[in-house]
């Protein structure tokens, strides 16, 4: 690779970073990385200490890079030749007002699920949690950690439970609330939900709300994600099975026994889902009741419902919420 063995012989003293930006920029773009311009600004940007080349002073970015510097970021630019997610190549990412640690095969927060946050806020904010320190969230599907991390600092009063199927995404959660200093109100389990719901019920008091962004793409679209993806990322995190509800019906099945009676489950979705949901809750769940569908700021669908509320996810997602009709729900 001519550029690459170019780039590796520099030695010190003989590029900035923004020449070395411009560098790696072309040679992404000569071996289809996608992003090319953003995924050299951010690893640069990460290896200066910054989150974008834009907050650098000028003087900073004409100054040469030291031997160390340049060793590092060919280094890391090389991992994103192989097509590694940015996220994975700088082991860390913004989520809302968090930095979160981030480690392959964990499924990576998208933008969009920030929306979900907000909905699961909004709602937890109206029956003032900050004033009752009962109220618990549960988090089926927790990856890195971002929807209970996030909902755990925005309301100091509230308590969380977080499940994954996958001990890679348990122990990463754990990395990032310690980080956070966030463990004490966050307890964390490896439970596969669909293998393990009875441990689930035992374990499991009623809680306020139930938030889930599972995977929820149809299993025949797995073979057209970009490389970034099928790659790297957790198969299991990402595929929902033939219609993209296998998990999905499963903790609707389960809601109405982990909701108390005033509790929301919110779901992230396919934005071909809602109908298809709404239609089977109607059918099989019917202490369920349907509050609300959202759509995503790119024009995606997000259901809520009064008691639960719960999300899939695909390229176009939608936010689904739903609440526990108390006369319907099962006995404890």
């Amino acid at each position: 690779c001519t550029v690459l063995s170019r780039l590796t012989s520099l030695p010190a003293g003989k590029i900035t970073p923004l020449q070395a930006a411009s560098l790696w920029k072309r040679h992404f773009e000569e071996n289809g990385v996608t992003e090319p311009e953003q995924s050299s600004q951010y690893i640069i940007a990460h290896l200066l200490g910054a989150k974008t080349i834009e907050s650098l002073e000028q003087e900073r970015l004409t100054q040469f890079l030291s031997r160390e510097q340049t060793e590092q970021i060919w280094k890391l630019c090389t991992r994103r030749l192989s097509r590694m997610p940015v996220q994975y190549v700088i082991e860390e990412w913004d989520f809302r007002d968090l930095i979160l640690k981030m480690r392959p095969p964990v499924f990576i927060p998208r933008p969009e699920t920030e929306e979900l946050v907000e909905l699961v806020l909004t709602d937890l904010q109206m029956k003032d949690v900050s004033a009752d320190a009962q109220h618990t969230c549960l988090e089926v599907g927790c990856g890195s950690g971002a929807i209970s991390l996030s909902l755990l600092k925005s309301l100091p009063q509230l308590k969380a439970i977080a499940l994954d199927q996958s001990q890679d995404a348990v122990d990463l959660t754990r990395e990032n609330a310690l980080r956070l200093g966030l463990q004490d109100r966050l307890q964390i389990h490896h439970i596969d939900v669909i293998k393990d719901a009875e441990t689930l019920l035992r374990l499991i008091k009623p809680v306020s709300a139930l938030v889930s962004n599972p995977p929820y793409l149809f299993s025949e679209d797995m073979a057209s994600l970009e490389p970034e993806i099928f790659r790297f990322e957790d198969p299991a995190a990402l595929d929902g099975g033939k219609d993209g509800l296998k998990l999905i019906k499963q903790i609707l099945t389960l809601a109405p026994q982990i909701l108390s009676n005033h509790g929301r489950l919110y779901v992230e979705v396919d934005s071909r889902h809602p109908p298809l949901i709404r239609q089977w809750v109607e059918a099989n769940v019917h202490a369920l009741q349907f509050k609300e569908t959202r759509h995503d700021i790119t024009g995606r669908s997000v259901y809520k419902t009064s008691s639960h509320q719960h999300q899939h996810s695909n390229q176009m997602k939608s936010f689904l919420s739903f609440s526990v009709n108390p006369l319907l729900r099962p006995s404890p």
